[in-house]
C-alpha cells in the first residue's frame, strides 16, 4: 500500500480535481464516495473501486484500515493528513474515501413497471434525497433528462445514503422514450392539476413524472402523461419541496396497494 505525502503527487492532484469540478466528474465518469459509511455500502454491493485511500490517522482506526484493506480496489493509497485536508473537508473529518466509477446501467427494459421521470431536477440534495426515498419504496428504476444533476456528483450520493448502490439509474435519458415503456399509469405531477393523488388508482404500475425545482414540468414532459395530479396544500404554501412531493406519491401508491391486500385477505 503506497503512502504518498507530497502535494506535488499526479495522484493527488487528480484526486483535488476530481473532488473539486463537476466537469471532471463527467468528464472521466468517476466520482467521490466520501466516508466511511459510503465506502462500505459501495464494498458491500460488490463492485470494486478505482482507488481507496484514507488518512495516515485515520489507519488507526481498526475498521477504516480493515475496510481499506479488504474493499475491492485497483489502487490503494495512504495519504498525508494536510493532503487528505486539501481534497475534501468531509474525506478530512471521515479520513476514508474512494474513487468509484459510475455504473452503467444497461439498456432500458423493454417493459417498465413504476419508476421516476425526472426532468431537469437540479439541486444535489433534492436528488439524493428522491434516490432514496425511491429505494424505500421499493421502485428499481429512476431516469434524468440531460438537464438534470449529476446522479454520482459528491452531494447526490451523500444525499442518497447508499440509494444508488440499490438502483439502475439512466441519465441523459429521452424520457418520451421511457415513457413509451411503461406498463401502467404516467403521472404527471402539477401543483395545480384539478385531480389529486389520492383520487387516482395507483394500485398499478406508475411511472411518475416531477419536473425542475422553480421551472416545473415542460409541455413536452406533460405531453407525455397520462394523468395529471396534484398533491392538496391546505395551507398558504406555493409548492411543496421535489424531494417531499416524490415521497408522498410513492408512499400514496404503497398505501393504495397495501389497502387492497387488506381488504382481500
Amino acid at each position: 500500500m503506497k503512502t504518498i505525502r507530497s502535494r506535488s503527487n499526479p495522484a493527488v492532484k487528480a484526486l483535488v480535481k476530481l473532488a473539486g469540478s463537476s466537469r471532471e466528474r463527467r468528464r472521466t465518469g468517476t466520482t467521490l464516495l466520501e466516508g466511511e459509511r459510503l465506502v462500505r455500502a459501495f464494498r458491500d454491493s460488490g463492485a470494486t473501486a478505482e482507488t481507496i485511500f484514507a488518512a495516515e490517522n485515520a489507519m488507526a482506526n481498526p475498521a477504516v484500515r480493515e475496510l481499506v484493506e479488504t474493499a475491492p480496489a485497483r489502487a490503494r493509497l495512504v495519504l498525508g493528513d494536510p493532503l487528505v485536508a486539501q481534497i475534501s473537508q468531509l474525506v478530512s473529518a471521515s479520513g476514508i474515501a474512494a474513487v468509484v466509477r459510475a455504473p452503467e446501467p444497461g439498456p432500458i427494459p423493454g417493459t417498465l413497471s413504476s419508476c421516476l421521470l425526472l426532468e431537469d431536477v437540479q439541486d444535489p440534495g433534492n436528488l439524493g434525497s428522491i434516490l432514496r426515498t425511491a429505494v424505500a419504496a421499493g421502485l428499481a428504476h429512476v431516469f434524468l433528462s440531460p438537464g438534470s444533476v449529476f446522479a454520482w456528483a459528491p452531494k447526490v450520493i451523500r444525499a442518497g445514503m447508499g440509494a444508488h448502490f440499490h438502483l439502475s439509474i439512466f441519465e441523459d435519458a429521452d424520457l418520451e422514450k421511457v415513457a413509451r415503456a411503461c406498463s401502467g399509469r404516467i403521472v404527471a405531477l402539477e401543483p395545480r392539476a384539478p385531480e389529486s393523488v389520492y383520487d387516482l388508482d395507483l394500485k398499478g404500475p406508475v411511472a411518475w413524472i416531477l419536473g425542475n425545482e422553480g421551472a416545473g414540468l415542460s409541455e413536452s414532459a406533460r405531453r407525455i402523461a397520462t394523468d395529471r395530479a396534484s398533491i392538496p396544500m391546505p395551507g398558504t404554501a406555493e409548492s411543496l419541496n421535489i424531494a417531499a412531493a416524490a415521497a408522498i406519491c410513492l408512499f400514496e401508491q404503497i398505501r393504495q396497494r397495501a389497502s387492497t391486500r387488506a381488504a382481500r385477505a
